[in-house]
């Protein structure tokens, strides 16, 4: 086999690790190669993040039709066609797949569509039979949704979070058997469009690595909302007719239920895609599917680096963009800082109401002995909130009771994943609850409910 040019770095996979670390290596003027043997933006953009997204703004819409009515307009929703829905979702991915080939373009990145494995420390081997020369090598091939004994997917009645955004029509009945970040966003998009959500989750709340105090609010506006949620129970059997699934569940004390769904969704986390890509050519071995790294993503091989879904690192897109960055700065020679900070790290659940946080939960401060300090400021209390009809939520803080440093930020309500960043910039820019409550915010904005939970620390909130 013929070896083509030799490059600085050669990328396997184009999702938000692969891309945003072709485009920064563009940008430190390293000869670079990204692989995709599907569509740019991997999972994210594809199967998850994106259309998702879009899915959840429409049911936003769709479920204002209430407002409108209280407005004394009338809607006949006969012609309403869910397939619409979806062809909508699809352009989105469409449009943003061609941006970030433009954007890999005038970075003068190279992109090869085709499948790739390692096939020496300084080879990497395409399915077209090229053989590419590098000097590095960054893995970043992603997940992929895990699969459980008996709950395998059919992709027809149970089905997968990607094959979820492939419906073109609604099912009667809907049994989501997870509730995580993707359970909970598809139990409101599910139940938002008329159908009967049932959501099941085997630890003792919804959203089990969000705060407690959260996921509790969050359960009540789901159970409000007419979704029967069913935490504390485990799945033990799923069985398929013509009509639909049966899920036997487990309680607490071992009784067992039946759960009656026209389909399933099945949401047990995922997989790290690290088969047939060649580690072992190299003698890389993984650690339950993940690669282990050092400092700067670097595995065991010196010239090959790992990022993204393939690292046991939160599986989240901007985890995955931010290490591609902090790899190939690290390859140009610059001086980055080592690894993300994980408690820096925010999440962000954009079900309605969303939830975003980052930083410690209270049963995690609790399990590791740390002290610390809360302060709760209901959304209820905010002008904004109230005069939009949003007034359902809370902002949490928890910060060190001598220092008031914000150790973490909780908050669950009306547009949580764009508040959250406030605190958190606080947070990674070394300032205290006294810095963001002393701040003068706009008024009315939802953002004064951050300065007020931080006057709460100290008893001092205003409005409430």
């Amino acid at each position: 086999m013929a070896v083509h040019d030799k490059y600085d770095v050669v990328i396997i996979g184009a999702g938000p690790a692969g891309y945003v670390g072709a485009i920064k290596a563009g940008q430190l003027g390293l000869k670079t190669c990204v692989i995709e043997k599907d569509k740019c933006g991997g999972i994210c953009l594809n199967w998850g993040c994106i259309p998702s997204k879009n899915l959840i703004h429409q049911a936003q819409v769709f479920g204002s039709i209430q407002e409108l009515k209280e407005m004394g307009i009338k809607f006949n929703l006969d012609s309403f066609n869910y397939a619409s829905v979806h062809k909508k979702s699809r352009k989105v991915v469409e449009r943003l797949n061609r941006g970030i080939e433009f954007l890999l373009k005038k970075n003068k990145i190279e992109l090869i569509k085709g499948k790739a494995s390692i096939s020496g420390k300084s080879k990497v081997s395409i399915s077209d039979g090229r053989v590419l020369d590098t000097k590095t090598i960054i893995v970043a091939t992603g997940s992929r949704p895990a699969e459980v004994p008996g709950f395998e997917f059919d992709h027809k009645q149970v089905l997968s979070s990607n094959d979820i955004l492939s419906l073109q029509q609604l099912p009667e009945s809907l049994v989501i058997l997870g509730a995580g970040a993707i359970g909970c966003e598809f139990a409101y998009i599910m139940n938002t469009f008329g159908v009967k959500v049932t959501l099941v989750e085997m630890a003792d709340h919804v959203l089990p690595f969000e705060d407690a105090e959260i996921a509790a609010i969050l359960e009540k506006s789901f159970q409000k909302s007419s979704i029967d949620v069913l935490t504390g129970h485990k799945a033990v059997t799923l069985t398929k007719s013509d009509d639909g699934v049966d899920v036997t569940l487990e309680d607490p004390e071992g009784g067992r239920r039946t759960i009656k769904a026209q389909k399933s969704l099945c949401v047990f986390g995922r997989k790290p895609n690290t088969e047939n890509i060649g580690l072992e050519n190299v003698g890389l071995k993984t650690d339950n599917g993940y690669l282990p790294v050092s400092d700067f993503y670097q595995t065991a091989v010196d010239s090959v680096f790992a990022v993204g879904d393939v690292v046991a690192t939160p599986l989240l897109a901007h985890v995955a963009s931010k290490e591609a960055e902090i790899a190939v700065e690290y390859i140009a020679g610059q001086h980055p800082e080592p690894r993300i900070e994980i408690e820096a790290i925010p999440s962000a659940i954009y079900c309605e109401p969303q939830v975003a946080s980052f930083g410690l939960t209270e049963d995690k401060a609790k399990q590791a002995d740390i002290a610390y300090q809360k302060a709760v400021f209901p959304l209820s209390a905010i002008g904004k909130a109230v005069a939009i009809g949003k007034p359902d939520g809370i902002v949490k803080v928890l910060v060190s009771p001598d220092s008031h440093e914000i150790i973490g930020c909780h908050i669950i309500g009306h547009d949580a994943t764009e508040l959250i960043h406030e605190a958190l910039l606080a947070k990674s820019s070394e300032l205290l609850t006294d810095d963001i409550a002393c701040m003068v915010h706009a008024h009315p904005t939802l953002s004064e409910s951050i300065m007020e939970a931080m006057r709460a620390v100290e008893g001092m909130a205003i409005h409430y």
